[in-house]
């Protein structure tokens, strides 16, 4: 008899313990997820700094932006193609190509406001 509570109390500590795990993953995973709408702010504020032709602010938030971007869920061809906008977005940027970084900002912005209205529709 004490052997079968021992074998009882040892498998519900084994399971407790478990799910206890499993739960701090998902927590831990869902911290590492981030919203579109962070990117889109992010982009939004480098747009209107390349608008005023001052580089050095937009290239600090197309790193945030970019940063933000690869921690997006979601559609996984839609989050690689906006996160692809971006990177041209900083190369363009780097090069002077102001109109050409809009353009891309502008893809990427699109994008992320699908993914962004996609998530927050009520199933």
């Amino acid at each position: 008899m004490n052997m079968i509570r021992n074998t009882a109390f040892i498998l519900l500590l084994v399971f407790s313990l478990g799910s206890t795990s499993i739960i701090a993953y998902a927590e831990e995973a869902a911290k590492s997820s981030v919203s579109p709408n962070e990117t889109i702010m992010h982009i939004e504020k480098a747009k209107v700094e390349i608008s005023h032709r001052d580089f050095f602010p937009p290239s600090q938030h197309l790193k945030e932006a970019r940063a933000a971007s690869e921690k997006v869920t979601g559609n996984p061809k839609i989050t690689k193609k906006a996160n692809a906008s971006i990177i041209q977005a900083q190369i363009k940027v780097n090069n002077g190509d102001v109109k050409g970084a809009t353009d891309e900002l502008n893809k990427a912005l699109e994008l992320y406001k699908s993914l962004s209205e996609s998530t927050s529709k009520p199933q």
